[in-house]
């Protein structure tokens, strides 16, 4: 069953209406948007969507809305403080590739401007596939397998195949 099927069957919480209308598969601009959907992709690994979504508000807050820049900054006391928050995932690997990762596109605002003109820039024709998009996260970020590579490109527009064919939002995307 495809996501769009799953929100269309009645089965789905609502916080899955919302996030399959407003912002899977749409572009997003902001740098530190970005970031968050990076975060919450890699926090998903393992778990539901559901349960991400959930906790959406929890990751924000405990994570300084998500500025790049301050969770770049984060020492060994804001990581106790995250492993503590039971507003996000508690898992040590996770919470450290956020900072690393972080770390990472900051590195790589400065060398293209931001996040967003670095994702372009491999984006521009021809259009990368998936496996290249992965190969290229592997060597650039922390805890980035196939499948949250692939769903964070997706989500951010830069894969097809976020809406079904016949899924009203997949015009407006």
């Amino acid at each position: 069953m495809t996501y769009c099927e799953f929100v269309r069957s009645g089965k789905a919480h609502p916080v899955h209406l919302y996030y399959h209308d407003h912002v899977y598969g749409f572009p997003v601009e902001s740098d530190d948007a970005l970031f968050e959907r990076l975060v919450l992709e890699i926090n998903q690994a393992g778990l539901s969507w559901e349960t991400i979504l959930k906790k959406q508000d929890g990751f924000r807050a405990a994570y300084d809305g998500f500025v790049i820049a301050r969770v770049a900054a984060y020492g060994e006391s804001d990581i106790a403080r995250l492993l503590a928050d039971p507003g996000i995932i508690r898992n040590r690997l996770k919470v450290r590739a956020a900072v690393t990762n972080a770390q990472k596109i900051l590195e790589l605002q400065a060398t293209h401007g931001s996040f967003k003109a670095w994702l372009d820039s491999h984006h521009s024709v021809p259009q990368q596939d998936k496996a290249a998009w992965v190969a290229l996260f592997k060597k650039t970020f922390t805890f980035t397998g196939g499948e949250i590579v692939g769903e964070f490109l997706m989500s951010c527009a830069y894969l097809p195949g976020a809406h079904d064919l016949d899924c009203p939002q997949r015009t407006k995307a």
